[in-house]
């Protein structure tokens, strides 16, 4: 008999990355230049984990996918028409900023305040899904103490493939260093996954389940509840874009040693 899972994804919104993003000094802090004029998505990992989510739920019966979102309650609307036809979900809404400058663990425990506060919760059966990395907030963190706070021990990050063994075990495929994998195994839930790229193609849009979800959505949007994730106290000396350089050398029958020689020392008079 196969396990009902539950499964909560945690995912932000961040801008278009076609974007030009342009820090600016805000009243409160770092912040984007016209943040909220620019037009939003989902988190690309946040994506990836949802539809891993949606893919392992349709295969489980009687299992239930969260998606927990922190964000301003405006953007959230605009991209959940779109994100509600992908995959079913119940949204969990937290009203809050969404840019990069706030910090991890501010992030962190919002979310899990709002996972906890779900009605019916059972840790036996919860799995938390969310992106290894982050469009917005590269901390690379925030899911380990989304974890840590809900008392979840078993955490497994860069992952790219889930698989549930005939014995109700956890198989997990899970990136290290140097280019490799390692297949990690988990006997139950609970667990903390966070997703590199998985290996599920985005899902198609289904109008059908877009009214299904978009029927909880709105009420949930207009609960949700505040999140304070201003980073007090945080001081940032300067905030840039990357630097644009490019030069061009054409030659012929250099060693690849001194090719590389020139590249270091472009890149270290910089």
């Amino acid at each position: 008999m196969s396990t009902a899972y539950q499964i909560v994804v945690c995912g932000s919104i961040v801008p278009d990355p076609l974007q030009t993003l342009e820090p600016v000094a805000g009243p409160t802090g770092p912040a984007l230049k016209n943040e909220m004029m620019l037009p939003a998505v989902l988190d690309p990992w946040a994506g990836h984990a949802l539809f891993e989510a949606a893919h392992l739920a349709k295969g489980a019966p009687g299992s239930k996918v969260w998606l927990a979102s922190l964000g301003p309650k405006a953007k959230l609307q605009q991209v959940m028409m779109t994100v509600a036809q992908k995959v079913p979900f119940e949204l969990v809404a937290l009203d809050g900023p969404a840019g990069g400058f706030t910090e991890a663990a501010d992030v962190a425990a919002a979310l899990a305040d709002a996972i906890n506060a779900i009605p019916g919760l059972d840790k036996k059966r919860l799995l938390v899904f969310g992106g290894w990395e982050s469009a917005s907030r590269g901390a690379g963190a925030t899911m380990q103490i989304v974890g840590e706070r809900l008392g979840i021990a078993n955490q497994f990050q860069g992952v790219d493939k889930l698989t549930v063994a005939t014995d109700g075990s956890l198989e997990i495929l899970e990136r290290i260093e140097g280019g490799k994998h390692q297949v990690s195994k988990c006997a139950a839930p609970p667990a903390v996954l966070g997703w590199a790229t998985g290996n599920l193609p985005e899902p198609p849009n289904n109008p059908q389940v877009g009214m299904m979800n978009m029927r909880v959505v709105m009420p949930a949007l207009q609960r949700a509840k505040p999140a304070k994730v201003a980073a007090e106290g945080v001081k940032f000396a300067s905030v840039t874009l990357p630097k644009q350089q490019r030069d061009t050398k054409i030659v012929k029958d250099v060693p690849p040693d001194e090719i590389a020689k020139e590249i270091a020392a472009w890149i270290a008079k910089d």
